[in-house]
């Protein structure tokens, strides 16, 4: 199984205390940061907290507080120390509900930000309308689809490039009460055969990446990288050839 150096979450703090320890521009921005999420900035002698940025110039003094807040069960996040934290902080964009957060690691918040930045010229600023219109449409939808697994094929059909609900489409968020209206409630299975050219997943092709990220369940031998089975969906089912025909899309991996 390939391994991540990190497990990417979103952590909801509104009215959470979280400890701030440093008085610098650094532990400023950090104040800023904790605040604008809905978190209530304490010391560290205050109690009742589970996350803690450290952010002091001298390295031992930086760490000796993370070693004390660690011992209380907190996690930290040592300003400049990756090698010292439990969690790290990324680059984010932001488009209304939809947060995209950049990360490495640690190794370079500066490669992460410009990363951001090419981004933000990508992606239009109606994807916020968009996903707070299918927010709305939950119960609509489920209504349409009661079947979860039909449901995120309709979206995924509905989502992809060109789709009626193209994220990149400005105009996307305006088409959903349509999109409802005339979408298909009988999505027949399909299964799509992916010759590898080769064990390096960055040699995968566009569509062929696009359908790993939509495929319901995927069906390869054992012999096929770890690597490129990372690009599946997490929760797509892995079965091996022979294996009973399931509904939605099947991806079938194939070695060249």
């Amino acid at each position: 199984m390939a391994v991540i150096h990190s497990l990417p979450l979103f952590l909801r703090v509104a009215g959470k205390k979280i400890v701030v320890v440093g008085d610098g521009h650094t532990a400023a921005a950090k104040r800023r940061l904790v605040e604008r999420a809905g978190g209530i900035c304490c010391t560290e002698a205050e109690g009742g907290a589970r996350l803690a940025f450290v952010a002091l110039d001298e390295p031992w003094e930086a760490a000796a507080a993370a070693e004390r807040l660690k011992a209380r069960g907190l996690l930290v996040n040592i300003a400049d120390r990756p090698e010292l934290c439990d969690f790290t902080l990324p680059s984010v964009l932001e488009r209304g509900d939809v947060l995209i957060a950049v990360g490495t690691g640690g190794t370079s918040a500066g490669l992460a930000k410009h990363l951001r930045l090419r981004l933000e010229a990508l992606l239009p600023s109606a994807l916020g309308p968009l996903a707070a219109g299918l927010g709305a449409a939950k119960q609509a939808m489920r209504a349409r689809w009661p079947d979860p697994d039909a449901r995120r094929r309709a979206l995924d059909a509905a989502l992809a490039e060109g789709g009626p609900l193209d994220p990149l489409d400005a105009g996307s968020s305006d088409r959903i009460g349509a999109w409802l209206a005339n979408a298909q409630t009988d999505l027949r299975s399909k299964t799509v055969e992916i010759v590898l050219a080769s064990d390096d997943p960055d040699e995968l092709t566009l569509r062929q990446a696009r359908l790993l990220g939509m495929a319901d369940t995927l069906v390869h031998e054992a012999a096929v990288p770890a690597a490129i089975l990372a690009r599946a969906r997490a929760d797509a089912v892995r079965a091996s050839p022979g294996d009973q025909a399931r509904p939605g899309l099947t991806v079938v991996l194939l070695r060249g």
